[in-house]
């Protein structure tokens, strides 16, 4: 009896341990799955590519000084915007603009002197037929011829800024590269003066390594 007993407590140990094995569990969440991916793989031609893509050279963008000159003839800022140096624009317009506004300002007076001389000399009444001035004819005469020359001073001052718009687009657009030279370099210095007596002043350095 003793012995059954104890045969059938060892089996009760045995399936009991056998239960508990982890030997005999399925893990499925580290499981590869049977899906395709939907990528499709780069040609060989595609890989090479864009190897040499990553691997080229930095190259430093170039403008054209003859583009920049003919885009701000045509239309003032222009050339500033194709050497992207925005900041000019409003500088470029502002000139000519202003310069544009005095010269019609300075010929409206000088038209207006000039019809009321012409009426004065023919002896027809006119703006200022009722001025009591002497020597009327004369001072209108040196009215106009004022008025005149600043017209003309306007203009010239116009036409200068319009050049000089052209001018400096060529040049920004000539002179890139040597702005990125690491052998030209142009950057702000203290001017020391050894003999005179004169304080230090702030200036620009220029150096040029051959």
């Amino acid at each position: 009896m003793k012995k059954l007993i104890a045969f059938l407590l060892f089996c009760l140990i045995f399936t009991a341990h056998s239960q508990v094995n982890r030997n005999d569990t399925i893990r499925t969440e580290n499981h590869p799955r049977d899906s395709l991916s939907a990528s499709k793989p780069k040609s060989e031609l595609e890989v090479v590519t864009t190897i040499e893509e990553n691997n080229a050279p930095y190259a430093k963008p170039k403008y054209s000084p003859t583009k920049a000159g003919l885009y701000s003839a045509v239309l003032p800022g222009l050339g500033q915007y194709y050497n992207k140096k925005y900041w000019k624009i409003p500088i470029a317009w502002g000139g000519i603009g202003v310069g544009v506004g005095v010269t019609i300002w300075n010929d409206k007076r000088y038209k207006r002197y000039r019809n009321a001389f012409v009426a004065e000399i023919n002896g027809v009444p006119h703006e200022f037929s009722n001025y009591n001035i002497s020597n009327l004819k004369e001072s209108l005469g040196r009215e106009q011829d004022r008025w005149k020359r600043n017209r003309d001073y306007a203009i010239a001052a116009t036409g200068l800024v319009y050049i000089l718009n052209i001018v400096d687009a060529v040049v920004d657009a000539h002179l890139y590269e040597g702005k990125n030279d690491p052998d030209l370099a142009i950057r702000p210095t203290v001017i020391y003066d050894e003999y005179g007596g004169q304080a230090s002043t702030m200036g620009v350095l220029l150096n040029y390594k051959f």
